[in-house]
């Protein structure tokens, strides 16, 4: 076979191809042309393959570079004609799938949900009070759990119906109170002013429990902290939380980690502490928030105990501290009126858009 000869192969196999990628209508099409011309069987595979018989090398030169600019006019063609298939297969399938005359959808404002918004409310009344925020490790020892808060082995709460053991000394802990702990170890120097926040896990589930929820706890330990004090962070606290009108009454109480432990209500915000009327009314009159008492329990509270200042590495010869702990779900249920706390979890975006 001649040069002239394989120049005029390589020139009928290129018109093959172009007339017949030109005349493909679907990616189907295409690939079986790709196959038939460009492939490695195809037309111009056996007309390159025609070089290599050519007599002189300067023949087989020429023939070999009509060979490759035949092969890029070719793969160029194919890409061109690719790209005008994908594109007519888009444009159908936007025209079948999609009115672009129809009016466009508003996009959905995010919110903030309402247990974050309640414990920034918390934070910042208690960091305008000087309480500087502090976390610790959920997985917690429990030497910091219990052993350090003054909680005794034979105490209920150490009971499995209670807590979640992860092992004999690992639990997840039960309240933010370990991380009152770890402060005053870390800090070591009085003033100690910290309000600690985060998940707490108790083995309890029913409409106003939940096994996981959140606590906000104030710790402050200085020389003459005095019981007078804690109740006047209180009535600052709640004014702030509930109400300028809210009012504050401590009832006798027990925690292991306090002395004196007292019990938190505040007056009722919905009847004003009149215990009838007020937005929740029922059928007699009374006030079904506070149950007609007047007065809505919050939290508990107290003087630290001189075990637990001890434990924490500070004199309590020296010094005095108030702790009080709340729950963030609790404050929440009672601002907007929720009775079930499991509301707060099921991510239902017509319950948390109407806050």
């Amino acid at each position: 076979m001649t040069l002239a000869e394989i120049e005029q192969l390589l020139q009928q196999s290129v018109d093959r191809a172009l007339g017949a990628l030109a005349g493909a209508k679907s990616a189907d099409e295409l690939e079986s042309c790709r196959v038939q011309y460009l492939g490695q069987k195809g037309f111009l595979s056996q007309a390159k393959k025609s070089v290599g018989q050519l007599p002189t090398v300067d023949d087989k030169k020429k023939a070999g570079k009509l060979a490759n600019d035949a092969d890029a006019r070719l793969g160029k063609a194919y890409d061109e004609h690719k790209q005008r298939i994908e594109a007519a297969a888009r444009e159908a399938e936007l025209a079948e799938r999609w009115d672009v005359t129809l009016p466009g959808r508003r996009a959905l404002r995010g919110r903030r949900h309402p247990l974050t918004v309640t414990a920034d409310d918390i934070l910042d009344v208690l960091g305008a009070l000087g309480f500087v925020r502090a976390e610790g490790p959920e997985i917690e020892h429990d030497w910091y759990n219990f052993e350090a808060l003054n909680v005794p082995r034979d105490h209920p709460a150490r009971d499995m119906q209670d807590t979640f053991y992860i092992d004999d000394d690992v639990v997840l802990r039960t309240h933010t109170s370990p991380v009152q702990v770890r402060a005053m170890l870390a800090i070591g120097k009085p003033p100690i002013r910290v309000a600690c926040y985060g998940r707490v896990y108790r083995n309890d589930h029913d409409i106003t429990h939940s096994p996981m929820f959140h606590q906000v706890e104030g710790l402050y330990v200085d020389g003459s902290v005095t019981f007078g004090d804690l109740k006047g962070t209180l009535q600052v606290f709640v004014e702030r939380i509930f109400g300028a009108k809210s009012k504050v009454r401590l009832r006798p109480s027990f925690f292991p980690f306090t002395e004196p432990s007292v019990e938190v209500d505040v007056s009722c915000f919905s009847c004003n502490g009149t215990g009838s009327g007020g937005a929740t009314v029922g059928d007699d009159g009374r006030c079904r928030l506070c149950k007609a008492t007047g007065w809505i329990e919050i939290m508990g509270a107290g003087m630290v105990d001189p075990e637990v200042l001890r434990f924490g590495g500070l004199d309590p010869d020296k010094l005095t501290g108030f702790a009080f702990g709340i729950g963030v779900e609790r404050v929440a249920m009672l601002r907007w009126g929720v009775s079930d706390i499991r509301l707060f979890f099921e991510n239902d975006r017509r319950f948390l858009r109407q806050f």
